[in-house]
C-alpha cells in the first residue's frame, strides 16, 4: 500500500479521499487554488501546495504543476476524484512517465472511452446493447441530415468529448438540426477540444441507470449493484439512488452481466461506471462508461458496506481484490442529494459568503461536505458545494430519513436548490419510484410557473 498520495482535487471529493487515507494511515497531499487557501480540505490535508490563480485553467488543470508537486513532495500516488483531471489519458500518462502510480484506469482505456463514440463501437463489439445511432463523427450540417434521414427523428445530437450535457441537444426535425449543429460543435471544442459530433435515437422517457463496477490488475471484475440517476436538470444529475426502484430483477441481473463482459472486453481495472439508458419495457441500452469514482458513489457504499475510495487505492496498488460478486449483498436502501450554489427557480449558480451553515444529523444519515460557515463560494468553480445521503432498511424509510433531513439543513448567505430538492423528495411521482429523465421538466418547472 502507499505511504503518501497527492489529491489532484478540491472541495467535498478531496476531503472525502482524505478521511479514508486517514483511516488507512496513508499521508496525503493537498494542491489548492489562491481562492481556495482556507478550505476545509486544505487544512485536513497532511500538507498542501498552492497550485496557482483561482481560474481553473491556471491551478486544478495544471497539470505539469501538479505533477512537479507530487514529486517534490515525495507522493508515490496521484488521485485524481472526479470531474477535472480525472479522465485526461495525457494527464495520467505523465504520472506514468514521472515514476508515479495514477489511480485509476490506464491511459489507453481513458482515451478510448473518452470518446463516446469510440466507446459506441467498443460496446457494439463486446455485445452490449447499443442505442441506435452513428458510429462515425459527423463534419458538417449536410453530413448530419444524411445520417438523419436513416435513423428517423427525434435525435439526440451529441459531442463525442461530451460530459455534463455539453454539445449535448434534442432535436425533431432537419431544421432543428441544422439550427444546433454549429453550435453544439463550438460549445464542445470551447470545453473539450473536440467538436466531434455524433447522433443517438432519442429514447422517450427513458430511467438513467448505472452499474458500479470494481475491477483489478489480476483480471476480476466485480459488479457492485446499480444506481437510479434519473432526475436531472440540464443533463445533470441531482438526485440519486441504489438500487433503483424501476427495474426487475431479472433486467438487474441482464445489467450486471453485460456491465462486467464491458469491463471484461477493453480490460478495465479500479473503479469505473457502465452507465445504461432503460425504456419503459426495461429494454437497456450503454450510455457511456465513466473511468473514475463517481459523485454518487456514496449509495453505493451505504448498501454494500463498502469503502470504494479505499478499494481504488488496494487496486491501484496492484492487490487483488478481496471481494466476490457473490459475496457482495446489497442492505437497504440509500438516497443522495446534490446540494448546488443555485438559484432553485433559474438554476443559476449563486456565489457569495456562507453567513449561517448547521448539517442534518440523525440515524442513517451521511453528509459530503467542504464548506462551513464563513466558507465562501467563488464563480470559479462547479456550484456543487455538498451531498446528503439518507440510508433506509426500505426505500420509504430512506425517503422519511431525507425529507427529514432536507428540513433540517440550514444553509444562509446563498441561495441553495434545498427548496427544489424538498419538492422532489416529496413528490408522489418520487415516493412510487416513477422517475425518468423527464422528471424535473414534467413535475418541478410547472409547479415554479403555477406558483410564481
Amino acid at each position: 500500500m502507499f505511504s503518501k498520495i497527492l489529491i489532484a482535487n478540491r472541495g467535498e471529493i478531496a476531503l472525502r479521499i482524505i478521511r479514508t487515507c486517514q483511516k488507512l494511515r496513508i499521508q496525503t497531499v493537498a494542491v489548492y487554488s489562491e481562492a481556495d487557501a482556507d478550505s476545509l480540505f486544505v487544512r485536513q490535508a497532511d500538507e498542501a501546495f498552492c497550485i496557482g490563480k483561482p481560474q481553473v485553467n491556471l491551478s486544478y488543470l495544471n497539470a505539469d504543476e501538479i505533477i512537479r508537486v507530487a514529486k517534490a513532495s515525495g507522493a508515490e500516488a496521484v488521485h485524481p476524484g472526479y470531474g477535472l483531471l480525472s479522465e485526461n489519458a495525457s494527464f495520467a500518462q505523465k504520472c506514468i512517465d514521472e515514476g508515479l502510480v495514477f489511480i485509476g484506469p490506464s491511459p489507453s482505456i481513458l482515451s478510448a472511452m473518452g470518446s463516446k463514440i469510440e466507446a459506441r463501437k467498443t460496446m457494439k463489439q463486446a455485445g452490449v446493447p447499443i442505442i441506435e445511432g452513428v458510429n462515425i463523427p459527423l463534419e458538417n450540417e449536410e453530413e448530419a441530415k444524411e445520417a438523419a434521414k436513416s435513423i428517423g427523428y427525434p435525435l439526440m445530437l451529441k459531442a463525442s468529448a461530451g460530459g455534463g450535457g455539453i454539445g449535448m441537444q434534442l432535436v425533431h426535425s432537419d431544421e432543428e438540426l441544422v439550427k444546433a449543429f454549429a453550435g453544439n460543435k463550438k460549445r464542445a471544442e470551447s470545453f473539450f477540444g473536440d467538436g466531434a459530433m455524433f447522433l443517438e435515437k432519442y429514447i422517450q422517457k427513458p430511467h438513467h441507470i448505472e452499474v458500479q463496477i470494481l475491477a483489478d490488475s489480476h483480471g476480476q471484475v466485480i459488479p457492485l449493484w446499480e444506481r437510479e440517476c434519473s432526475i436531472q436538470r440540464r443533463n445533470q444529475k441531482v438526485v440519486e439512488e441504489a438500487p433503483s426502484p424501476f427495474i426487475s430483477e431479472e433486467t438487474r441481473s441482464c445489467m450486471l452481466d453485460a456491465a462486467v463482459k464491458a469491463a471484461q472486453h477493453i480490460g478495465y481495472t479500479n473503479a469505473g461506471t457502465i452507465e445504461f439508458l432503460v425504456d419503459h419495457e426495461q429494454n437497456f441500452y450503454f450510455l457511456e462508461m465513466n473511468t473514475r469514482l463517481q459523485v454518487e458513489h456514496p449509495v453505493t457504499e451505504e448498501i454494500t458496506g463498502l469503502d470504494l475510495v479505499e478499494e481504488q487505492l488496494k487496486v491501484a496498488a496492484g492487490e487483488r481484490l478481496a471481494l466476490t460478486r457473490e459475496a457482495v449483498q446489497r442492505n437497504g436502501h440509500a438516497i443522495e442529494v446534490r446540494i448546488y450554489a443555485e438559484d432553485p427557480k433559474t438554476f443559476f449558480p449563486s456565489p457569495g459568503q456562507i453567513t449561517e451553515f448547521e448539517l442534518p444529523q440523525g440515524e442513517g444519515i451521511r453528509n459530503e461536505c467542504a464548506i462551513e460557515a464563513g466558507s465562501a463560494v467563488t464563480p470559479f468553480y462547479d456550484p456543487m458545494i455538498g451531498k446528503l445521503i439518507a440510508w433506509g432498511a426500505t426505500r420509504e424509510e430512506a425517503c422519511t430519513r431525507m425529507q427529514a433531513a432536507l428540513d433540517q439543513f440550514k444553509i444562509e448567505g446563498i441561495k441553495t436548490n434545498i427548496p427544489m430538492l424538498k419538492k422532489i423528495v416529496s413528490h408522489k411521482q418520487f415516493l412510487k419510484g416513477l422517475t425518468t429523465t423527464q422528471f424535473v421538466e414534467e413535475y418541478y418547472l410547472p409547479e415554479l410557473t403555477t406558483t410564481k
